[in-house]
């Protein structure tokens, strides 16, 4: 009996030891096919980081291009936005040369006068066509964001206190925007 406990126990190991080499060759396979596995996900990962590098270098590439391009737009648009506005104050710089042409032989000054009001009116009316507007400011309150005060003098009257009592050079906006602002005498 013993010997046959003997010989059972050694089949037993024989039957072990394959089940344990498989186990091994089955865990080296499986560790191969993780590294495997890890080295073609690496790969794939090598390549998805290229193609997203060369997008954004091309993307990158196309956006400069852009800005230079609107930039260069731009600049034109400025040009001949003021090429149209001088070829249209042309017309008037004619007549004031006229104006003073016959300002040398002129015996009618009244006539005289009267053409360089034409001109003036011409001169404001082209203004406001491209949106100057005048800023009203005589008798009106004293706002500082909208008026720039010369000089301060006593009111004449008591009504005048703090408002603008002489306006020495005009204020225009632009489209609402000041583009110059009225330089004023105030009221104490």
């Amino acid at each position: 009996m013993a010997k046959d406990v003997k010989d059972m126990e050694e089949q037993e190991e024989l039957k072990e030891e394959p089940q344990q080499e498989e186990e091994k060759e089955t865990k080296e396979k499986h560790t191969k096919t993780k590294k495997e596995s890890k080295e073609e996900k690496i790969e794939e990962m090598g390549q998805k980081l290229a193609e997203m590098n060369d997008k954004y270098l091309r993307l990158s590439a196309e956006f400069d291009n852009y800005r230079k391009r609107t930039l260069k737009e731009r600049m034109e648009l400025t040009k001949s936005a003021g090429e149209q506005i001088l070829e249209k104050i042309l017309p008037v710089m004619d007549n004031f040369e006229r104006a003073l042409k016959s300002m040398e032989t002129a015996k009618d000054v009244p006539a005289l006068r009267e053409g360089v009001e034409l001109i003036y009116a011409n001169f404001r009316d082209f203004l406001s066509q491209q949106g100057v507007k005048e800023m009203e400011c005589l008798h009106t309150d004293f706002d500082p964001e909208l008026q720039e005060a010369v000089t301060k003098i006593p009111a004449p009257t008591e009504d005048l206190k703090g408002k603008v009592v002489d306006c020495i050079q005009k204020g225009y906006t632009l489209h609402d925007k000041v583009i110059r602002f009225p330089k004023v005498v105030v009221g104490e």
